[in-house]
């Protein structure tokens, strides 16, 4: 038995954590209180415990990240949809480039942080790239099966190997294709993902709107995707964002400087909140027009 002085009880030697330290091993409070008496801690040394993590792990404080978050007007700088809320760093080097809304900080994990990556599924969903031209030219359209599918093929009439397991119905009630279409493509694919050609091929990848099922994606690419709205846009700005060719410094008007993450350039400041999609749609035009547009290998990371 052991003696907590903070809640000031005896427990059992099991309900305290372990301390090298001390004599006994031992921690000197009980994990409950434990965790209280660091946390307070942590408020009294660093003002709260987010300003410690964030210290810790990124090497910036709350006010800067505040900071940060006002100069981008509030808003994600990838999607210019959600709120800012999730500090996002290089991972090899450990600098602070942003702070991004929870899907656009995820989906540049899934794609390993390479714009490459970004840029090819991005043709891959506006059906534009090497896999929906090989695709056309198996089958005369750059979309394959589909909900409701309709089709003279005879081999999509007849029962298929599969007939009557979950995968099966599973297959030809989501993405109109049965086992063997699912087969087919993953051959044609050479075994690997539709979007990327990198990682094998895993998840049967759906345009949402209509059920027309693209390819066969990596785990990567089709959460990755689907984490940025299936949306091209999305994909060619994080593509840049990664390069250092999205977010730029520019001269402001009283003098100073400011933001600018979108071309035509436009100041965060002044977007009233909603008010982002004639820019958004705009910035996507000239991005798929200008391909190499903010291809800035190594651009700089935010100093503060």
């Amino acid at each position: 038995m052991k003696y907590c002085p903070a809640c000031k009880e005896i427990k059992a030697v099991h309900e305290f954590g372990s301390n090298r330290s001390n004599k006994s091993g031992l921690a000197n409070h009980c994990r409950p209180c434990h965790s209280k008496v660091m946390a307070a801690g942590k408020r009294r040394k660093h003002g709260s415990e987010r300003n410690y993590l964030l210290k810790l792990r990124y090497g910036v404080t709350e006010e800067e990240v505040e900071q940060m978050i006002a100069e981008q007007g509030g808003i994600c700088v990838i999607c210019l949809r959600d709120e800012p809320k999730h500090v996002d760093h290089d991972h090899m080097t450990g600098l602070v480039r942003r702070v991004l809304c929870f899907k656009c900080n995820g989906a540049l994990g899934q794609f390993e942080d390479n714009p490459e990556r970004l840029r090819l599924a991005a043709e891959y969903l506006e059906l534009d790239g090497s896999h929906a031209r090989r695709l056309e030219l198996e089958t005369g359209a750059r979309v394959f099966g589909g909900p409701d599918r309709v089709s003279s093929d005879p081999n999509w009439r007849k029962p298929s190997p599969m007939a009557g397991t979950g995968r099966h119905y599973h297959l030809r009630r989501r993405y109109g294709i049965n086992d063997a279409d699912a087969q087919w493509l993953l051959k044609m694919q050479v075994g690997y993902c539709a979007a990327c050609f990198d990682y094998p091929a895993e998840h049967v990848d759906h345009d949402h709107r209509t059920g027309a099922v693209r390819g066969i994606a990596c785990h990567g690419c089709n959460t990755g995707m689907g984490q940025l709205r299936d949306d091209p846009v999305a994909l060619r700005r994080a593509a840049d964002y990664l390069t250092g060719g999205l977010v730029k410094t520019v001269p402001a008007e009283d003098g100073g400087t400011r933001l600018s993450f979108t071309v035509p350039d436009i100041d965060p400041l002044n977007v009233p909140p909603g008010g982002w999609t004639v820019h958004w749609e705009a910035d996507g035009r000239h991005r798929k027009a200008n391909p190499e547009f903010g291809v800035l290998i190594g651009g700089p990371a935010w100093t503060g």
